[in-house]
């Protein structure tokens, strides 16, 4: 018996560091071989041209691709609360979005707590912008905030869908600048964008990217972000008309949540790492984004940041529901 008690202990004393070194191979080995980026959105819009600029840096980082898949629904919450139920590997990552992925689960239940989706890593954010068409009688921010004041109600936003980013800002901007606007949502930026043109809104609360993909059509009247941004030298900042506002869409990479912290940690290395290439940045903000560089272990304030920011927006959206 103590022979054999002699001899299991090397056995199991081997067994043991081995699961323990198990986590920092794998995470050394991370990733070898493809791995699938889920967008929850259809084709076409800001997250899927952002994971598609990622795309060719991930393979020149790690020496594997990643295949870009789409799984739209409910303004995201479909492919969130389908997250966790993937293989914890790394080889599922999934694009995840900021204020929606706090303002769901807070508005009803989606299926997904936003604890069930913490990203790891945040890497842009598309500032708020306020656009209306070229021939508008709002030559500044200041002329549409008069009129809405003058005409409580009056003053019509367009955005991308209920409880969404652009909701959630409309009724931050009245709350600061003393407005009552109204609120149509669309089915997405673009129909957004469409019903600015077509005159069925007179405004719409949308992003710096739409700005620059509708050109010459639109005026941007400000934008939600400290500095002045390249593709718009002439455009004030919110915080430049005394408005200290700076938001947006915020955009991450998450894995299922019972990912191992090594695997997360060097998925947050490799983001970051694509983040700092200036090809990539120079792309980024030429469309309109705003790099952020969030990683892993600073996603908690993040996010606590950020339901701070929002707290007092959610509770209006609430009682108008």
């Amino acid at each position: 018996m103590r022979i054999l008690a002699a001899a299991a202990a090397p056995a199991a004393a081997l067994a043991l560091a081995t699961a323990l070194l198990a986590p920092a191979a794998i995470a050394a080995d991370y990733p070898s071989k493809p791995v699938t980026y889920i967008v929850p959105y259809n084709p076409g819009g800001e997250s899927d041209v952002t994971a598609r600029f990622q795309e060719p840096y991930f393979k020149e980082v790690t020496g594997e691709d990643v295949v870009i898949q789409y799984k739209p629904g409910a303004g995201g919450a479909t492919a969130w609360a389908q997250l966790n139920g993937f293989e914890a590997d790394g080889y599922t990552i999934m694009n995840v979005n900021f204020p929606h992925a706090i303002l769901q689960p807070a508005m009803k239940d989606v299926g997904y707590q936003t604890e069930d989706v913490t990203p790891a890593f945040v890497f842009h954010y598309t500032p708020d912008a306020i656009l209306v068409r070229a021939d508008s009688p709002y030559q500044t921010l200041q002329d549409l905030i008069d009129d809405a004041k003058a005409n409580p109600g009056a003053t019509t936003f367009s955005g991308s869908g209920t409880n969404s980013a652009n909701h959630l800002a409309t009724v931050r901007f009245d709350q600061m600048a003393g407005t009552k606007s109204t609120y149509i949502p669309f089915k997405g930026s673009a129909p957004s964008i469409a019903a600015l043109l077509g005159g069925q809104v007179k405004a719409a609360m949308s992003y710096t990217t739409q700005g620059i993909k509708a050109g010459d059509q639109v005026r941007v009247l400000a934008i939600a972000t400290e500095e002045r941004v390249a593709a718009y030298p002439d455009v004030p900042t919110f915080k430049e008309l005394g408005f200290d506002y700076v938001a947006g869409a915020y955009r991450g990479v998450t894995l299922p949540q019972n990912a191992p912290a090594e695997v997360r940690a060097r998925l947050s290395a490799i983001i970051g790492e694509i983040n700092a290439k200036p090809e990539f940045r120079q792309k980024m903000e030429e469309n309109g984004y705003v790099v952020t560089d969030i990683p892993h272990d600073k996603v908690d304030q993040f996010i606590a940041d950020r339901r701070a920011e929002y707290a007092s927006a959610i509770e209006a959206l609430k009682a108008a529901n």
